[in-house]
């Protein structure tokens, strides 16, 4: 449905030409949740602002439907732009207006009749769960109040893509939550494209079916969630999951001091589900701490992590680790010992 090819944009700051994106090239499939990930600086939210080209690209294509939409003139762009909503980081709501005329001010803008913008604001309330807020202004809703009204604005024109700004970051993890349940409710009763940008592996975590890592402006890895969690082939992605099981490294430091070897094991599908540690035990004749361990539910798949200490005969334990392999169960050697 989307394609990015080789897009870049440079911003000229004084006498300085700064590259935020760099040669970028990715597809983002119909009904998907995509989700664009880095540290601050990293070019995302240059990236996304340019799939409704709010930023123009300094070079490349970005294909929708099979139409580059970097050369729609100004009423083509106006038009394709109605069926591209967006939800800002800061909500971005005009406090002179209540709830109900935020939300009915995008169907102003795109000259809907009088008489049917009343049924489709309230139509919009109850998807957002607001409909006793309507006549509330801006500065008597929670922040995520503000980011529901935010949502129902951004789907005034039933868009088929959805395209989210940081949309969670300045909010609390419990509203967090609950606007994310809401996103993925909205995203499959309305078989929406969504497009979304994150410094947070939670929100990754917990929406997204594919994924793209960016650092300095470029991609560095893409793939299904899944994937990166699995296996993350680029630093960036390491040091985001990291932070989830920021527990980990400690207790794999204080346990060093045995000097006994330290693994990393993960896993998912069926194997989430079977007993590994008394298997090893039983089969190869080894002792088995474990250190510690946890599961992340992702969007559709469960992945299990453990940190164990091995201790018995070294080629016992090596036997462990292949047997561990041959199961399709990823191993990482943390510590020899």
């Amino acid at each position: 449905m989307i394609e990015i090819r080789n897009v870049s944009k440079s911003y000229q700051v004084k006498h300085t030409t700064v590259d935020a994106v760099k040669n970028v090239s990715t597809k983002i499939s119909k009904n998907e949740i995509f989700g664009i990930i880095g540290l601050s600086g990293a070019g995302k939210s240059s990236l996304i602002r340019m799939l409704n080209r709010i930023e123009e690209p300094s070079s490349g294509e970005i294909i929708v439907n099979g139409e580059n939409i970097i050369e729609f003139d100004r009423k083509k762009l106006q038009n394709y732009r109605q069926k591209v909503g967006m939800i800002f980081q800061h909500f971005n709501l005009l406090s002179s207006r209540t709830v109900e005329g935020n939300i009915a001010f995008s169907l102003e803008i795109a000259d809907w009749e009088k008489s049917k913008i009343k049924a489709r604001v309230a139509e919009l309330l109850e998807i957002v769960g607001l409909q006793d807020k309507a006549q509330n202004y801006p500065e008597q809703l929670s922040g995520g109040q503000k980011q529901r009204v935010a949502i129902a604005r951004a789907l005034a024109n039933t868009p088929t893509i959805l395209l989210s700004d940081e949309a969670t970051s300045a909010l609390d993890p419990k509203t967090t939550k609950s606007i994310l349940e809401l996103l993925k409710e909205i995203q499959k009763k309305l078989g929406l494209t969504i497009v979304l940008i994150t410094h947070q592996m939670e929100v990754i975590k917990e929406m997204c079916d594919t994924v793209m890592v960016m650092s300095h402006g470029e991609s560095v890895e893409v793939g299904s969630v899944e994937e990166i969690f699995r296996n993350p082939q680029s630093q960036v992605a390491k040091d985001l999951i990291e932070e989830i099981h920021a527990n980990d490294s400690k207790e794999i430091e204080l346990t060093k001091v045995r000097g006994n070897k330290i693994i990393k094991v993960v896993f998912s599908g069926e194997s989430v589900n079977k007993s590994i540690i008394s298997e090893l035990v039983r089969k190869f004749d080894i002792d088995i701490s474990i250190i510690t361990g946890t599961i992340d539910e992702l969007k559709n798949i469960r992945i299990g992590y453990l940190i164990l200490e091995l201790m018995g005969e070294i080629k016992n334990q090596q036997a462990a680790v292949s047997w561990l392999e041959s199961q399709n169960i990823q191993v990482e050697v943390k510590y020899n010992g």
